[in-house]
């Protein structure tokens, strides 16, 4: 934990003794996100600076609570915490969300938004700026974006951001091979972009059923054998690579349902996995909330 001293004004250590006065009953004013953590903890490592820049740009929209699980082994058998990261968000006194593992900031934001937390400091009114108006935008035809993409990348090959914009469109078009091929070439700077670590998880999908029975005969295993989680998975991928989100998750839901801990816990890696290429904030919230159902 970054020592108090340094520490954003709205992050605090959360303690067994003061938890219902630091967390509980100032969730019934201000949202309170509980980070359990420890210091070999990798993912933790990842993901701290990521939420104590949150809480700090946020401005006291929301609390940041540390728990680290050595130090408070009571708070995280209270809350029945079986891996790390695992974060709690508390408001009005009562846990409205849990979320086991990492995640970029992009999804952080998405699931404060989700929850209708929003960063408490002003702007401009009537201006419209950042990621808001690109997702008000119209929508394009996939392989006329690409061809658009393509002309601005030849006409402007320094520009390394253009080809990252063309990655995501040719994903988008089924051409995977090409995409990679971008994708490796991008400098550091744009290798660790939330939308490149998107565009990532997309490619380990489509690799995952490159070789896999059509989509049709492993509903038909499925019918024949509703137990059978392998099939499970390379169906919900194939629903998840040809764009049908909701149905992909229901089939890895189900996995978890039947055997979290199959094939070295894959159903809970595949939601997580998932949830990082659906753009659908609300489905993903409603489904994040079925994954910390089963799992707690």
């Amino acid at each position: 934990m970054t020592p108090d001293t340094t520490a954003p004004a709205h992050v605090f250590d959360a303690t067994t003794e003061a938890f219902e006065a630091d967390v509980l009953q100032k969730s019934l004013q201000t949202p309170v996100l509980i980070d359990f953590w420890a210091e070999w903890c990798g993912p933790c490592k990842t993901l701290g600076p990521i939420l104590e820049k949150l809480a700090d740009a946020y401005n006291g929209a929301f609390l940041l609570a540390k728990v680290d699980v050595d130090k408070e082994q009571q708070l995280a058998a209270a809350f029945q915490v079986r891996s790390i990261p695992t974060l709690f968000l508390v408001k009005g006194g009562q846990v409205v969300d849990a979320v086991p593992g990492a995640l970029t900031e992009g999804q952080m934001r998405e699931l404060l938004a989700h929850h209708g937390i929003e960063p408490a400091a002003p702007t401009l009114e009537g201006i419209p700026s950042g990621p808001e108006v690109e997702s008000v935008a119209a929508p394009v035809d996939p392989q006329a974006e690409v061809a658009r993409l393509r002309g601005e990348v030849a006409a402007q090959p320094d520009q390394d951001a253009l080809k990252l914009d063309l990655a995501l469109a040719l994903l988008r078009t089924g051409e995977t091979a090409e995409a990679e091929c971008l994708l490796d070439g991008l400098p550091a700077n744009l290798a660790t972009d939330d939308r490149t670590v998107n565009a990532r998880a997309r490619l380990g999908f489509a690799a995952t059923v490159k070789d896999a029975p059509p989509a049709e005969a492993l509903r038909a295993a499925i019918e024949a054998d509703p137990a059978d989680l392998k099939a499970r998975h390379l169906l919900g991928t194939r629903l998840l690579v040809a764009g049908e989100a909701e149905a992909a998750l229901e089939q890895f839901i189900e996995m978890l349902a039947r055997d979290r801990d199959f094939d070295g816990g894959l159903p809970r890696k595949a939601l997580i996995d998932a949830f990082r290429v659906i753009d659908d904030a609300a489905l993903v919230g409603r489904y994040r909330r079925r994954m910390s159902s089963l799992l707690f």
